[in-house]
């Protein structure tokens, strides 16, 4: 039994469901209930449950595009604050290869980058670099601070929500995985997407916010809501045919069956024919038994005659 709904607030200790639920991340097992271990909202999936922290820190994984600000230039590297209770470090071979420079002439303490993390060690320091469409320096602009959990809610579907503030606004946005989006564009825009990042943030597990969003980014720029658009009619589905692969042995086969097939028949044609000619006629055959007989009976007429004469010439 589940006692909670989906992205319902829950606090630590809270019983979420029975022992029919599988413990997910943010949750704990006792006495066959599953409980909070941490406030936040509620993620049901099938028959598993966990618990999205409302706060949490961002953990750095390989593969992740962060902003980080850098702390302090050392001999061979930068350190680099990744909004994290990890520290990032970005080695000088992964922005100069061999090259010797100073590394303060090129990036100093206070600069903003983006970044990628390229390992991250056994103690979760993260070894960072600037590989990458867009990696480097961050010019002006401004830099706002976000749950890291709530990022993909900012992005929205495929980049739904996030594209429609910077249409809207004309900023440039560029957001981390780790919680850190910059903003750049006028100033009072700045302002404004601020602002409406930090709504997202706040209302990220309600309903409708795109909507409500795109209201008030309407209300801020235009002075009124957008236009009502007509719902999209469904377009039916059209799923392409599965190509039929072309097997050349089979068509051979069936060319060859069909070809004695043909000659199985002409064959049949022809024995027809020449049964038919071979077969007599049965009108001919009485005609001709007719004549023989015919002939027959004249022959024996005559030999009689010749007998009777000759018996009578005796007599």
């Amino acid at each position: 039994m589940i006692y909670v709904e989906n992205k319902d607030l829950v606090i630590p200790g809270q019983i979420l469901a029975d022992d029919e639920y599988y413990s997910g991340r943010g949750t704990f097992k006792e006495n066959g209930k599953v409980c909070s271990s941490l406030i936040g909202l509620v993620s049901l999936r099938n028959k598993k449950i966990r618990v999205i922290p409302l706060k949490s820190k961002y953990v750095p994984k390989k593969g992740d595009v962060v902003i980080g600000k850098i702390n302090d230039v050392r001999f061979s590297m930068w350190d680099v604050d990744i909004n994290s209770p990890y520290s990032g470090i970005l080695p000088a071979f992964e922005v100069f290869g061999r090259e010797k420079k100073e590394l303060n002439k090129v990036y100093d303490v206070g600069d903003v980058l983006f970044l990628r993390v390229v390992d991250v060690d056994e103690i979760k320091k993260a070894k960072l670099g600037l590989k990458g469409r867009g990696m480097g320096k961050f010019k002006g602009g401004i830099i706002v601070d976000i749950a890291p959990t709530k990022v993909p809610r900012l992005i929205g579907k495929k980049g739904s929500m996030i594209n429609m503030i910077k249409d809207k606004t004309k900023c440039k946005i560029v957001v981390g995985q780790n919680g850190l989006v910059w903003v750049k564009g006028d100033e009072d825009m700045e302002q404004l997407t601020k602002n409406i990042i930090h709504l997202i943030e706040a209302e990220a597990h309600t309903s409708g916010l795109t909507n409500k969003i795109k209201n008030k980014l309407y209300l801020a720029i235009d002075g009124e809501l957008p236009p009502e658009e007509e719902p999209e009619e469904e377009e039916e589905e059209f799923v392409l045919e599965k190509p039929k692969l072309q097997n050349f042995k089979e068509e051979l086969e069936q060319e060859e069956r069909e070809a004695q097939e043909e000659a199985a028949e002409e064959t049949e044609e022809e024995e027809a024919e020449e049964e038919k000619e071979d077969k007599p006629n049965i009108a001919d055959v009485i005609q001709e038994l007719k004549r023989k007989n015919k002939s027959k009976d004249n022959t024996l007429s005559y030999g009689d005659n010749s007998n009777n004469s000759f018996i009578l010439n005796n007599k």
